[in-house]
């Protein structure tokens, strides 16, 4: 299960619609659903947090280009909606790169946490994706939650203490 909130900042506070993330197929298209949401161009966040593994936020402020942030980019990549918030900049990789070729790795049981040795020795790992946060973690310092806070959230309650510290827990849990 997932959940996708967009919260947009308004004259009035913070105005929250839940939102499928269904017909989102890449971050373009991400954005311009946050930027719909908000047509005086004030700070839209897409929060999405997917069965208390991980977190994202995406903040679209105006045309600028958005800023994500995501709490565990392994157990993300794993997901078809944290697929579309790791992009190869994110992951620090070259454009155009897909990571590793899934269809030519050896899957011989070391998927489930156990260290193959040889693949730290030829650098095969080098592509893989970390078990950390990346992405910008001073998205919200103006907000009121600093790197230090967002980087020690939880997935289980990030969205809930984010929307508290801006003042929008109330009109998150209306879509909640």
């Amino acid at each position: 299960m997932y959940f996708a909130a967009l919260l947009a900042r308004t004259e009035d506070g913070w105005e929250a619609s839940d939102t499928e993330l269904d017909d989102v197929e890449t971050l373009s298209d991400l954005a311009d659903l946050a930027r719909e949401a908000s047509p005086d161009e004030d700070t839209v966040l897409v929060l999405i947090e997917q069965e208390d593994a991980w977190f994202g936020v995406v903040r679209v402020d105006g045309e600028d280009d958005p800023r994500i942030y995501v709490s565990d980019a392994a157990a993300a990549a794993r997901s078809a909606y944290g697929e579309l918030l790791l992009t190869d900049e994110l992951l620090g990789r070259e454009p155009g790169s897909d990571g590793p070729d899934l269809d030519a790795l050896d899957l011989d049981g070391t998927e489930e946490g156990e260290s193959d040795d040889d693949d730290d020795e030829d650098g095969s790992s080098a592509d893989s994706v970390p078990h950390s946060p990346v992405g910008d973690s001073e998205i919200l310092d103006d907000l009121g939650i600093g790197e230090k806070e967002l980087r020690a959230l939880d997935a289980d309650d990030a969205l809930g203490t984010i929307a508290e510290a801006l003042g929008a827990s109330e009109v998150l849990e209306t879509v909640r």
